[in-house]
């Protein structure tokens, strides 16, 4: 019987059994062909401990909201403090967040302070980039998806990962950019790019690049394991 949870998913286009590790959660995938059996799967999977362990192994560290933690906020680091006394709602003091209330729900209170610091600064952004492309953006929203950084929809709207608050500014500037360049080219062709870096004060494959080597530490902030 497995002792590793996994998430099972069974795919047409699969000719073989396959584990993959999701660095963004830790999470163990099995794939499977449509027509494997679940139970032979499973014992295949189980004799790949080691090798589940290796890539475990290699996962970011979880770097919870606690007291004393140091956490990246739009580029600069910023000290998580808890004070007795001070307002439940965190203020930012410097590169200080004070936090109060009840200490068990600190961890809380902090991940909605950066989600509406996440969506103030993303708005003010993604307002800079559209004048710049002379288009209009309808909504500007965050969310914590894990299978992408933003998305542009047919009725003008952008939703971010509010985790761009944790990432370098050229990376989160460069998601804004591409995502306003969407609401000209709803694609991935030459003239979207072109759009991007015309937009873009910097290089935008570099921030491209960040996100696929370095993105999933993004979504271990916050976790205690």
């Amino acid at each position: 019987m497995s002792t590793q949870p996994f998430d099972v998913v069974r795919s047409p286009r699969a000719r073989r059994m396959k584990l993959a590790v999701d660095p963004a959660s830790g999470r163990v995938r099995l794939v499977l062909p449509r027509r494997a059996k679940l139970a032979d799967a499973l014992a295949w999977a189980d004799g790949h401990q080691a090798w589940i362990a290796a890539q475990r192994a290699r996962l970011p560290e979880a770097r919870p909201f606690v007291p004393g933690a140091v956490v990246p906020v739009a580029g600069e680091p910023l000290t998580l403090v808890w004070r007795t006394g001070a307002a439940r709602t965190p203020v930012c003091d410097g590169d200080t967040l004070v936090v109060g209330g009840d200490p068990e729900g600190f961890a809380g209170r902090v991940e909605r302070w950066l989600r509406r610091e996440a969506l103030r600064l993303l708005s003010a952004e993604t307002a800079e980039y559209a004048a710049r492309a002379g288009v209009t953006v309808s909504k500007v929203g965050v969310g914590d998806t894990r299978s992408r950084w933003g998305s542009c929809s047919s009725s003008g709207g952008i939703r971010y990962s509010w985790r761009l608050i944790l990432a370098p500014r050229h990376v989160r500037r460069a998601t804004v950019a591409h995502e306003v360049a969407h609401r000209v080219h709803m694609n991935h062709s030459p003239r979207f790019h072109a759009l991007v870096a015309e937009l873009y004060e910097g290089d935008a494959d570099a921030a491209r690049r960040w996100l696929r080597s370095d993105g999933a530490t993004l979504h271990w902030f916050g976790r205690t394991s």
